[in-house]
C-alpha cells in the first residue's frame, strides 16, 4: 500500500512539473509550406509528453482559391476526382472525419504579400469549415519571406506592388495576414515573424556568400549558407536523372527553417514553450537549435500581448 502510495505522489510531482499531458487534434489545408513547418512537430510534441493527431491536406503551391475551388467542385459533383484529395475524401468528409481542435489556412506564399488574393475565398473557407467543424478554431498560419538572396529580390520584377526585398515581402504579408486573422476571427501561427527575426538576428542571421560565383561553380561546390533557414543553392538531378544542375531554392524552409516552424506551431497549440524541449533534429546544432526554440518562443509571445 504504502509502495502504491508513494508511485501515486511520485506520479504527481512529475506531472506538475512537466504540466498535463494533452492531445490535440488538428487539420491543415495548405501547400508545401504548411508540410515544411509541421515535418518535425510531431516529434516536438512527442518530446513534451504530448499527443498529436495530425491531417494534412497539401496541395503544392496552393492559394486560398485552390482549396476553395476544390470543395465547390465536390459540392456540385462528389465523384468528380478533381474535388477530391489523396486521401480520396473532399474537404466536406475531412472536416467531418474527426472532431478538430483547430483548422489551418494559410495563402500561397508568392501572393502572401498581396491582400487582393486572399478575399473572398479565405472567407469562403472560414465559412465552409465553420459549417462542416463548428468546434474547431480557426488558425491562420503566417508564411514566411523568401531568403534575401532569392532571385525574387537580386532581379526584382517591375510588377506594381511586387516585393523588391526580404523585408518588404515580410512586412507586406504580415499586413495581409493580420488583416484576414482579424476579419475571420482567426488566431495567427506567426511563423513569418520568427523567419524574421532568426534572418535579421545580429549573431544567427543568415548572410549571403558573395565569393560564390553561380556561373562558374561546378559540382560539388556550394557557398557557405551557415543558419540559412531556406533550402538555398543546391545541386539537384533532371526528372530523367541523366543531368545534374545547380539551382536555388530561397523559398522553402530547410532543417532549421523546418525546426523552427514547428517550434512556433507546438507552442501556438500546446501553449506551452519550445525552449528546452529535448528534440533536435539530427545535424541540427545544440546551441543553433536553441536559440531557433528561444525565437519561437518569443514570437509566439509577442502575439499573446
Amino acid at each position: 500500500m504504502k509502495s502504491l502510495v508513494l508511485l501515486l505522489s511520485l506520479f504527481v510531482c512529475v506531472s506538475s512539473v512537466l504540466g498535463e499531458a494533452r492531445t490535440v487534434r488538428i487539420l491543415t489545408i495548405g501547400n508545401s509550406f504548411s508540410r515544411n513547418a509541421t515535418n518535425h512537430l510531431d516529434d516536438l510534441v512527442r518530446a513534451g509528453g504530448h499527443t498529436l493527431i495530425h491531417t494534412p491536406l497539401v496541395i503544392g503551391g496552393a492559394s486560398f482559391q485552390v482549396h476553395a475551388d476544390k470543395a465547390r467542385k465536390h459540392e456540385a459533383n462528389p465523384q468528380d476526382k478533381a474535388g477530391l484529395y489523396g486521401s480520396g475524401l473532399g474537404l466536406k468528409e475531412s472536416l467531418a472525419a474527426d472532431k478538430w481542435d483547430y483548422v489551418t489556412i494559410q495563402q500561397a506564399s508568392i501572393k502572401s504579400h498581396d491582400f487582393a488574393t486572399y478575399q473572398p475565398n479565405a472567407g469562403w473557407l472560414r465559412d465552409y469549415i465553420t459549417r462542416h467543424a463548428p468546434q474547431a478554431k480557426l488558425l491562420v498560419h503566417q508564411t514566411w519571406a523568401y531568403r534575401k538572396d532569392d532571385p525574387r529580390f537580386t532581379k526584382p520584377s517591375n510588377k506594381p506592388g511586387e516585393p523588391k526585398t526580404q523585408e518588404e515581402m515580410y512586412r507586406g504579408l504580415t499586413a495581409a495576414y493580420n488583416k484576414i486573422a482579424a476579419e475571420l476571427n482567426g488566431k495567427v501561427i506567426p511563423v513569418g515573424d520568427a523567419f524574421f527575426t532568426a534572418d535579421t538576428d545580429p549573431k544567427w542571421a543568415y548572410q549571403t556568400d558573395t565569393t560564390f560565383d553561380p556561373k562558374a561553380a561546378k559540382q560539388p561546390a556550394l557557398p557557405n549558407q551557415a543558419h540559412s533557414l531556406h533550402v538555398g543553392w543546391r545541386w539537384a538531378k533532371s526528372k530523367d536523372g541523366k543531368k545534374t544542375t545547380l539551382g536555388m531554392d530561397g523559398h522553402h524552409a530547410n532543417l532549421a527553417g523546418e525546426y523552427l516552424g514547428a517550434c512556433v506551431w507546438y507552442e501556438t497549440l500546446f501553449d506551452e514553450s519550445p525552449v528546452g524541449n529535448t528534440y533536435i533534429p539530427k545535424g541540427l546544432d545544440a546551441e543553433y537549435a536553441r536559440f531557433l526554440q528561444e525565437t519561437a518562443h518569443k514570437a509566439v509571445q509577442a502575439r499573446a500581448k
